[in-house]
């Protein structure tokens, strides 16, 4: 069976839904650490910003419950001869709670034996 590369990228839905995604899941569900002080000028990669994300509950099942259907369907994927999955995580802006999300996910995934790569397209937008 040939192995898949999976592609974790998270993007604003400001800037547009990436086209090339093959699943893409939609974060604004979350409280948005861009209006908590000092957090605007911050990312997802940032203690501060990943603290306040992670201290709502939501935040944790959603990570459990994606990571849990990922794990699931990458093998069904790496059956049917696919050699890549594609999955985007969105917030409005893509610089802070979609590249928190995309950074558990992926160690998640990558700490499964999974193959994964993560990308932040927006990070750095305003």
């Amino acid at each position: 069976t040939p192995r898949l590369l999976v592609s974790v990228n998270s993007f604003g839905f400001k800037h547009g839904v990436p086209t090339d995604s093959d699943l893409v899941f939609d974060v604004r569900f979350l409280p948005n650490p861009n209006y908590v002080p000092g957090c605007k000028s911050l990312t997802g990669k940032h203690p501060k910003v990943i603290r306040y994300v992670r201290s709502f509950p939501q935040t944790g099942e959603f990570i459990g419950r994606i990571s849990d259907l990922l794990l699931y369907l990458v093998p069904h994927y790496e059956r049917e001869g696919k050699s890549y999955l594609t999955i985007g995580f969105g917030c409005t802006g893509g610089r802070h709670r979609s590249v928190m999300i995309a950074e558990a996910i992926s160690r998640n995934l990558s700490g499964t034996g999974i193959e994964v790569k993560v990308a932040h397209r927006d990070i750095r937008k305003t």
